[in-house]
């Protein structure tokens, strides 16, 4: 009994500052700051291919860390924990030295008409390295949930190693995976410290949130921060429902 009304207690503490988005929001002025709705249509866009490509390039990794497994693999752990552990805007300096017009990579990349630093591109690149690694570690988990014995029974049946995959481990690990692209799209959605840096334009919503509370006031925040949350909440919200709904099922 007092460990559950202590841990309501730990949640309330923990939403209570969401209330002002109800309290402190001058409902009478709700209205779009110049700006928001470019920023809006920036994040859906951008965080959509940033999530595609989590997705296309994350997803093979994954597995693979998952299923070859040597002496090697505790080093790629850590390594892919690099980024995940680097402050955002340490990371962000980070891209745009290493992409930007003065160094090597980014000459290079400029020469084929690639620039890496405030354009559409960069933008991109700024997300998919704020959430690939939350991608990649969360699939690595869902497909480490699947037993290793079903993949091969399925290829004692006659299954090649690639219809064992679709047939088998992804059917089983689509919950997990669910999660995973969730937690991505929330990231990339929601990056500030990397976009800030790299690509201050074109501005997204996390950067024009930051620059209405600088120049126009908190009143400006908060229709831009209903649009993130009803954007970016209600896909981890439906799949953490998912998985409780089917842990009871089991």
């Amino acid at each position: 009994m007092a460990l559950g009304f202590l841990s309501l207690l730990i949640i309330a503490g923990l939403l209570a500052p969401f209330s002002e988005m109800f309290l402190a929001m001058n409902w009478q002025r709700l209205h779009f700051a110049p700006g928001d709705v470019h920023a809006i249509r920036v994040s859906l866009s951008y965080s959509a291919i940033s999530l595609s490509i989590c997705i296309l390039l994350g997803t093979p990794l994954a597995w693979w860390m998952t299923r070859r497994q040597s002496r090697w693999t505790p080093v790629l752990d850590g390594l892919l924990l690099v980024p995940l552990l680097t402050p955002p805007l340490a990371l962000g300096i980070l891209l745009a030295t290493f992409f930007g017009p003065y160094a090597a990579v980014g000459t290079l990349l400029s020469r084929w008409g690639l620039v890496l630093v405030n354009t559409a591109p960069a933008f991109v690149v700024a997300q998919v390295y704020a959430a690939m690694p939350y991608y990649i570690l969360s699939a690595r988990a869902a497909f480490g949930a699947v037993p290793k014995e079903l993949e091969e029974i399925s290829r004692t049946l006659g299954k090649t190693p690639w219809q064992s995959f679709w047939l088998v481990t992804m059917p089983l690990a689509r919950l997990g995976l669910a999660g995973a692209v969730a937690l991505a799209w929330v990231r990339a959605m929601g990056e500030f410290g990397v976009v800030l840096i790299v690509a201050y334009f074109p501005m997204g919503i996390p950067v024009q949130l930051y620059q209405n509370l600088q120049d126009i006031g908190l009143d400006a925040v908060y229709p831009l921060l209903w649009v993130f949350f009803l954007v970016a909440i209600p896909l981890p919200l439906w799949v953490g429902l998912r998985s409780r709904r089917q842990s009871r099922v089991l």
